[in-house]
């Protein structure tokens, strides 16, 4: 053990307070993002001054982490206004912030060594538990509180820099159709087109396949299991082989409908997928992008889409 690992719970500390007297209204939930999210409970008639509050800087986890996809669910609220949670969850803080920072602390947490780490130290029959006293437990290192400020630092830089990258990505996608539209849509009249135009379909521009079952995926990568698996509405794990190498868009064939996915690696599709191939690739992906799929689905309980039916939309 190196030496300036310490125990986590010399720096933590529970916090039970109730909604007593029901000042605090803002009913959040936990997702396994490692985020605080809107509520969907069904909270009419139900008394919610046994409901825990939440302090800004303070954190809630789910001690449940059974059925969790391998995560353990927990993170760092970060608004200014209290909040409460289910009297389930399990508030708790930092003691002294000039020791240990909440953001250095959602940094450990948020790696995915400390969600395996979780998981083992889970016990349980019905369901696996992630105890208060195994949090306790945790060893991490705790450098001097100026340099957890520099490494806070440098990690906000980059997130921030991230969803800079993820707005410009989204401005540029969203310009990028709307300049298709208006070529190829909003100013096109079928019966009068431009001079050496004419109607066509995907099929004659793509090829279209199938994804197959994907036998031995699983939820996180490991050293076997490299190859993403792509799945009606993005990336649902990992396998150790791949059924597609080239530049591919797919689209949900059953179930999730007109969510388009760009790949470039080596890839497993999913069986309820269908793979699109084609030399014009951009021009491909607006096209599908922009197809009314309640135009072409068929289907009862689940929506269906295909090989046929995307040939001729």
């Amino acid at each position: 053990m190196k030496s300036n690992y310490k125990r986590l719970g010399d720096y933590i500390r529970q916090v039970d307070v109730r909604n007593k007297d029901l000042a605090v209204d803002k009913l959040l939930g936990l997702s396994i993002s490692k985020q605080f999210i809107p509520s969907i409970a069904n909270t009419i008639g139900t008394d919610m001054s046994n409901y825990k509050v939440v302090q800004p800087r303070q954190f809630g986890y789910v001690p449940v982490t059974s059925r969790n996809g391998d995560k353990i669910t927990i993170a760092l609220y970060k608004e200014e206004c209290p909040c409460i949670i289910s009297q389930a969850y399990v508030v708790f803080e930092v003691i002294d912030e000039t020791e240990l920072l909440p953001e250095y602390l959602m940094m450990w947490f948020s790696r995915p060594e400390f969600d395996r780490y979780a998981r083992f130290k889970s016990h349980g029959s019905a369901r696996e538990i992630f105890e208060w006293d195994e949090m306790c437990n945790v060893l991490l290192p705790v450098p001097p509180i100026e340099e957890q400020r520099k490494i806070v630092a440098e990690y906000q830089a980059i997130e921030q820099r991230i969803e800079s990258n993820r707005r410009l990505i989204a401005t540029l996608e969203e310009t990028a159709q709307t300049i298709y539209r208006k070529m190829f849509v909003d100013d096109i009249d079928p019966e009068n087109l431009p001079e050496g135009w004419r109607m066509g379909t995907i099929g004659e521009i793509a090829t279209i396949s199938s994804g197959k079952t994907c036998k031995d995926k699983i939820v996180k990568k490991d050293e076997e299991h490299v190859y993403p698996v792509a799945g009606a509405s993005g990336i649902i794990g990992y396998s150790s082989e791949y059924n597609q190498y080239m530049r591919i868009l797919t689209t949900g064939r059953v179930g999730t409908l007109g969510v388009i996915n760009r790949y470039n690696e080596p890839i497993y599709c999913a069986d309820n997928v269908l793979v699109v191939e084609s030399n014009l690739y951009e021009y491909t992906y607006q096209i599908l992008s922009l197809l009314d799929y309640t135009k072409i689905q068929k289907g009862g309980v689940q929506s269906l889409v295909t090989q046929t039916d995307l040939y001729g939309g």
